[in-house]
């Protein structure tokens, strides 16, 4: 893979917050869901990254490229077009 979506700067760009509130737990946690699986698991990491990806499609999120490797180096892809972003996630008032 030379190109990926780094879903920490999506949902940091996204929602508006800081970095330090884009750790797996904490996304899960104010998206008002909970970590599924063994923790550092990588398989359950996955699935609870695409659970967040889901909600932040659903939120009107444009997830796009944002990180790529060049001649050996990481590289910040920037979009040509901003996007609007959302207010920050807010705990769902009602659980389904």
């Amino acid at each position: 893979a030379k190109k990926w979506i780094n879903i920490r700067k999506s949902y940091g760009n996204f929602y508006k917050v800081p970095r330090n509130q884009t750790k797996l737990t904490i996304m899960l946690e104010k998206l008002g869901m909970t970590y599924d699986g063994r923790p550092h698991s990588g398989l359950d990491d996955s699935k609870n990254i695409a659970r967040i990806a889901i909600r932040m499609l659903q939120d009107g999120c444009e997830l796009r490229v944002n990180e790529k490797m060049h001649a050996g180096q990481l590289m910040t892809v920037s979009s040509s077009t901003p996007l609007e972003g959302a207010p920050a996630p807010q705990m769902p008032r009602y659980r389904n």
